[in-house]
Order: structure tokens, then C-alpha cells, then sequence
């Protein structure tokens, strides 16, 4: 059985605990009500663009179209682009990601195709590479906050690498936030385009219009900038996601702590009502022999 001064010392060190826990809490609450509202207010922009691009899309065909909508015509070459954080401590908000984008490896692997990663974030790099670590292309940071320049940074990687002949289809997996409590692992592909994916029809009221210039000429440019748009979406919602998560962990690692001590105060106090009994007995039985 510990000694007494161990208990102490277990108390101690466990209060200290929550008190780093408890303040942990408290920063992630505070970082998520301004994560929260960065990500609700990018997705007015991401789907009105997928909206025009829907319609733009509607007619255009042909060898004309661009490639980042209609593909190579194969589905050989895979890249799967992993989108977490770069920090823990937020329950199983990275697992749960990663874990969905595994899934999707392995079942394309299964298939015979040649898949390729690019990890956003550490969490992602660190799981990822236990398990495919010779196919990680380039593993980037996340940063503490997502940024327009972040986004293009990864996107014109993954565009260089489409243009290069390197890959035929571009999937990206991150966590998108749904409340405060819930955070969902998405797939989303970005290359071929998926249209009307979440693209609600613009309603032209019965009128008509021509597109000055052309569709494809207005899909060349809308296309590569729409994904970087859902780069920094899926960095807003992957952030906001984390800080709910934190926040729901750390509060949960409060109140255990806060059990431990209670458990801990309770087996102390005993272990010291007992010594106390026990010198008590002590003096009375020496009392008596004399």
C-alpha cells in the first residue's frame, strides 16, 4: 500500500493535471466559436461556385472540355490527399479521419490502382506513414491558422502533378463540422470535378444568356480555382472540428481527474484514520502493560 506522503503526492500531481486540462478546455471554447463562424461563412462561396460551375458545365462536351473536369479518361493513378491536424490531444478527431481515408486506400489498392498520398497536417503524416509510408509523396503542416495562401500552396501540388501526367483522379478527406458535438470524416473529389456535387440551380427566372467568353474559357479558370477554394474550406471545417473535439476531451479529462482526486482523498483519508487507530491501540495496549 502507497505511503501517505505518495498519496500526497498523487493528489497533487493529478490536481495539477486539471488545472492544465481544465485551462485547455476553456482555450479550445474560445477558439472555436471564431473557427466556427470562418468555416460557416466559406461555404456560401464554395457552393455558389459550385453552382456556376454546374451550370457552366451543363454545356460543355466534347474534346474541348477542360481536363480538369471530364479527367484523363482513366482512373489508374490515384491520389488521395489527407487533411488533420497538426496537434492531438482531441479525442479520436484524427483517427476518425484517417481511419476513413484507409478504408478508401485499401479498397482502391484492392483494385489494382496505383495510389499516391499527400498528408496535410502531422497527425495525418505520423498515422499514414506506419502503413503507407513509401507512397507519401510530401507531407505538409496545416498550420495553426488556415489561410487562403496555405490552400494554394497544396493545391498548385496537386495541380502540377494532375498536368504532369502523375495522377488521373484527386480525392481529398477531411472532417467537416456539422455541430459542436459531431464532426463527420468526407470524401470529396476534386479532379475529375464532381458536378453538381452540393450545387444548388441557379434560377434565371424563365431569361436566357450567353457566356462571354466561352464556357470552356470560363471552366479554365473557375476549375483551378475552385480547388483551392475546397482546400481552405476543408482546412476552415478541419479546424473548427478540432476545437470541438479538444474542447469535448478536455472537459471529459477534467471531470476523471476530478474523480481521481475524490478516489484519492477517500483511500487517503482512510489509509490515515487507520494509522491514527493503529498508534492509538498502540499507546493504550502500552498503557495497560504498565
Amino acid at each position: 500500500m502507497a505511503s501517505l506522503k505518495e498519496m500526497r503526492n498523487r493528489i497533487a500531481s493529478v490536481k495539477a493535471t486539471q488545472k492544465i486540462t481544465k485551462a485547455m478546455q476553456m482555450v479550445a471554447a474560445a477558439k472555436l466559436r471564431r473557427s466556427q463562424d470562418a468555416a460557416q461563412n466559406a461555404r456560401p462561396y464554395a457552393q455558389r461556385m459550385a453552382a456556376v460551375i454546374a451550370n457552366l458545365a451543363a454545356g460543355v462536351s466534347g474534346p474541348g472540355a477542360p481536363r480538369l473536369l471530364v479527367g484523363t479518361g482513366q482512373d489508374h493513378k490515384q491520389l488521395v490527399v489527407v487533411a488533420t491536424s497538426d496537434r492531438g490531444l482531441a479525442g479520436g478527431f484524427n483517427t476518425a479521419i484517417v481511419r476513413a481515408a484507409r478504408l478508401r486506400i485499401a479498397a482502391l489498392i484492392a483494385h489494382g490502382k496505383d495510389v499516391k498520398l499527400i498528408t496535410v497536417g502531422k497527425k495525418a503524416r505520423d498515422q499514414l506513414r506506419r502503413y503507407y509510408g513509401d507512397r507519401i509523396l510530401e507531407s505538409l503542416e496545416a498550420g495553426s491558422s488556415p489561410s487562403l495562401a496555405t490552400a494554394q500552396g497544396i493545391a498548385a501540388k496537386v495541380l502540377a502533378l494532375f498536368e504532369d501526367g502523375q495522377v488521373d483522379v484527386v480525392t481529398l478527406f477531411y472532417s467537416r463540422f456539422k455541430s459542436v458535438v459531431t464532426q463527420v470524416p468526407t470524401g470529396v473529389q476534386l479532379i475529375p470535378a464532381e458536378i453538381g456535387a452540393g450545387a444548388a440551380p441557379i434560377n434565371l427566372n424563365g431569361s436566357s444568356y450567353e457566356d462571354e467568353p466561352d464556357e470552356e474559357t470560363i471552366l479554365e479558370a473557375l476549375l483551378p480555382r475552385n480547388i483551392t477554394v475546397q482546400f481552405l474550406s476543408a482546412l476552415l471545417e478541419n479546424q473548427a472540428g478540432f476545437y470541438a473535439s479538444q474542447m469535448a476531451a478536455m472537459d471529459n479529462a477534467t471531470r476523471n481527474a476530478g474523480d481521481m482526486i475524490k478516489s484519492y482523498t477517500i483511500q487517503y483519508n482512510r489509509t490515515r484514520q487507520a494509522q491514527i487507530t493503529k498508534e492509538l491501540i498502540e499507546i493504550i495496549s502500552g498503557a495497560e502493560a504498565l
